[in-house]
């Protein structure tokens, strides 16, 4: 019975080796880093296929065409490069008000709706649809110039982004300063703490921007201003005809809107004020 015991232990520390010994062997066969002296050879041939494997997927990959931004690591088509294009497309809105003349035309037509008497005609929408076409039409000599030294040779690989950055800079530089105020320009330096510029091509755009932004909006201010003086004077006068004659429950707006409107379009408004408007620019 013992003997017989004695045989089963055996038996089974013995197949417990066996399979010890089974595992070993099999870890050792799939262990890169177990090779012996003879497959050391094998490996590096092995590295060196993939290495070439590897240049060869480079090598196939599209070349860089010219004016083609493309980020490293992420691929075109990633969310990297979506979130950037919608940041950018955000921030549109508010380089045009900072750099052309939108904000100018704006103000003036709010200023003449309000010297009208008019609240909601012609809406909000139209007035600014005008004021951007008005604004394409200003800086359409700026834009073909930006299009013929930058986004053209810059599409056709002759120079960097950078470089197109700063070519197309220039024109837009040179707009701003010949509407800008000098003492707007005095007080930015100042804020700034920067040195005074020797010639109108050392300012910089962190000081003409904010300049300019504040120009424009004194100029339209002066031109609203403008405007609302003879709408006031037909007002004062139709305010006091009216409480001459006792008509004290009758607005004096219900008749002097009628009336400034058709001395508006007798006088052919719109054409005067966006001629002048634009001769500002010529």
């Amino acid at each position: 019975m013992r003997l017989s015991r004695w045989a089963i232990t055996a038996t089974c520390a013995l197949s417990f080796l066996v399979c010890l010994h089974a595992q070993a062997e099999t870890e050792a066969a799939t262990d890169p880093t177990a090779a012996t002296p003879a497959s050391t050879g094998s490996s590096a041939q092995t590295q060196s296929e993939q290495a070439s494997a590897n240049q060869i997927v480079r090598s196939s990959e599209p070349a860089l065409r010219p004016g083609e931004i493309r980020i490293t690591g992420v691929g075109n088509d990633s969310a990297l490069n979506i979130a950037i294009l919608l940041t950018f497309l955000t921030l549109i809105p508010s380089i045009l008000l900072c750099i052309t003349p939108f904000a100018r035309l704006l103000v003036v037509f709010h200023f003449l709706r309000q010297a009208l008497g008019l609240q909601t005609t012609p809406s909000n929408q139209t007035l600014i649809g005008l004021s951007l076409i008005l604004t394409f039409f200003v800086m359409q000599p700026v834009g073909a110039t930006i299009v013929h030294d930058s986004v053209e040779p810059f599409q056709a690989g002759k120079i960097s982004a950078i470089r197109a950055l700063t070519r197309a800079e220039s024109p837009v530089h040179d707009f701003m300063l010949r509407y800008v105020r000098e003492k707007d320009l005095a007080l930015f330096v100042d804020l700034t703490k920067e040195p005074r510029p020797h010639d109108a091509k050392d300012i910089s755009m962190r000081v003409l921007v904010p300049a300019y932004i504040i120009s424009e909006l004194r100029a339209g201010f002066e031109i609203g201003a403008m405007l609302f003086l003879p709408f006031l004077i037909i007002d004062m006068v139709v305010a006091s005809i009216t409480t001459s004659i006792g008509m004290f429950q009758l607005p004096p707006v219900v008749i002097s809107t009628p009336v400034k409107l058709l001395l508006f379009v007798m006088v052919d408004g719109w054409n005067l004020v966006i001629g002048s408007l634009m001769k500002n620019f010529a």
